[in-house]
C-alpha cells in the first residue's frame, strides 16, 4: 500500500487505534516517525514506543497511554504542513496549540522539537503537526 502522507497516516494509526480500544499499534518506522514518537512519549500522549527490525524498512510499536475511564491521553491531532503546501514559521510566528494545552511539532535546523523547544532554542522551521 502506498501512502502520500506518512505522518497523517501515523497520527490516523494511533487515533483509530486509541477509538478501538488497542493496547498498541504497529507502524511502518521512519526517522521522522521515530522522532515524533519520541516526543510524544516525552509529552505523556504515549505510553512508550518501540523499533522492531524486519527485513523492510522495520516496524514502530506504539503503546497506546490512557487515563481515567479508559480514556485517551491523546484527545486530537491535526497536520498542519502537507505534502501539497508546506507551511514555514519564524520562531516569533510558531503557533500556541489550544492556548498552551497541546503542543505544534516543528522540523527545524537543530531536529524535530516541540514549539516550546524551538521558540527557546529560537528556531523556526517547518510545523510539521498540532497535538492537544
Amino acid at each position: 500500500m502506498m501512502v502520500s502522507d506518512s505522518i497523517g497516516d501515523f497520527l490516523n494509526r494511533i487515533r483509530n487505534a486509541q477509538k478501538a480500544r488497542f493496547d498498541k499499534v504497529d507502524i511502518p518506522a521512519s526517522r521522522i516517525k521515530a522522532n515524533l514518537c519520541r516526543i510524544l512519549k516525552e509529552e505523556g500522549y504515549i505510553k512508550n514506543y518501540k523499533f522492531i527490525r524486519d527485513d523492510k524498512q522495520g516496524i514502530l510499536r506504539v503503546n497506546i497511554k490512557y487515563g481515567e475511564g479508559r480514556d485517551g491521553a491523546l484527545v486530537g491531532a491535526k497536520r498542519i504542513s502537507k505534502s501539497g503546501r508546506r507551511i514555514y514559521v519564524g520562531h516569533e510566528d510558531i503557533p500556541r496549540v489550544m492556548n498552551g494545552m497541546g503542543i505544534s511539532i516543528i522540523s527545524t535546523s537543530k531536529g524535530v522539537m516541540t514549539d516550546r523547544q524551538a521558540r527557546k532554542e529560537g528556531v523556526g522551521g517547518e510545523v510539521l503537526c498540532a497535538v492537544w
